[in-house]
């Protein structure tokens, strides 16, 4: 999937390890989607935030993920160090194949696996080794991206199990796959998403996730 970060996006950890806040993360992009944004359900109790959106290049928005749990950082940690427990949930538009509004060309197709791959990417962003110097970071994150792009092109392929969760209180099937870096998830809603998600310290087991009814009062 070939899409742009909005001005939503998370700023990047600051020197010394703390993650920025960033006065960039707003709704406005969320509130310009045409599809139903998903988080989990009522039964997570915890903080929820917006993250980033990410738009097609005529603009459209595509996709975008809310957090849920600790904000994470990219900072360096120690062996035994709390890493924080989070879980993001990736919300995918349902589109088929179509031509570009210029009419020059086709818009790629979206589907479960692109769910997958958003989400397989996501938890990479934070979780890159920290004992890694920074001069190699790009060189890992390349690779292992196209590795999360392999893995999400082969969902039934042996490493993905299947995860039964509920989406707005149904009974759903999930891909499913742990890493040393987290877990990944994704599937499909009857409301015309993809659902992807991502997390770590929190088990993906007992999660359940639902349409979020104003995404508003994430702002």
């Amino acid at each position: 999937m070939e899409t742009t970060s909005r001005a939503v996006e998370q700023t990047p950890a600051a020197e010394g390890g703390q993650q920025v806040p960033s006065a960039r993360r707003t709704v406005d992009g969320y509130l310009e989607a045409p599809f139903p944004w998903y988080g989990l359900d009522e039964a997570f109790t915890g903080p929820r935030w917006l993250m980033q959106v990410g738009a097609a290049a005529e603009g459209a928005v595509e996709h975008g993920s809310i957090g849920h749990g600790d904000e994470p950082s990219v900072r360096h940690e120690t062996a035994g160090q709390d890493r924080g427990k989070f879980a993001v949930v990736v919300t995918v538009a349902a589109n088929p194949v179509r031509r570009s509004p210029d009419g020059t060309g086709l818009l790629e197709a979206t589907s479960v696996s692109s769910a997958a791959w958003l989400a397989g990417v996501g938890l990479l962003t934070f979780t890159w080794p920290g004992q890694m110097d920074h001069s190699l970071r790009d060189d890992w994150l390349d690779q292992q991206t196209e590795t999360a792009w392999v893995l999400a092109d082969d969902l039934t392929g042996p490493d993905w199990s299947t995860l039964s969760l509920p989406v707005d209180g149904v009974p759903t099937s999930f891909h499913y796959r742990e890493s040393e870096f987290g877990w990944v998830l994704a599937g499909s809603t009857s409301q015309g998403v993809h659902v992807g998600a991502y997390g770590r310290g929190m088990s993906a087991y007992g999660l359940g996730f639902a349409m979020i009814k104003d995404i508003e009062t994430y702002a």
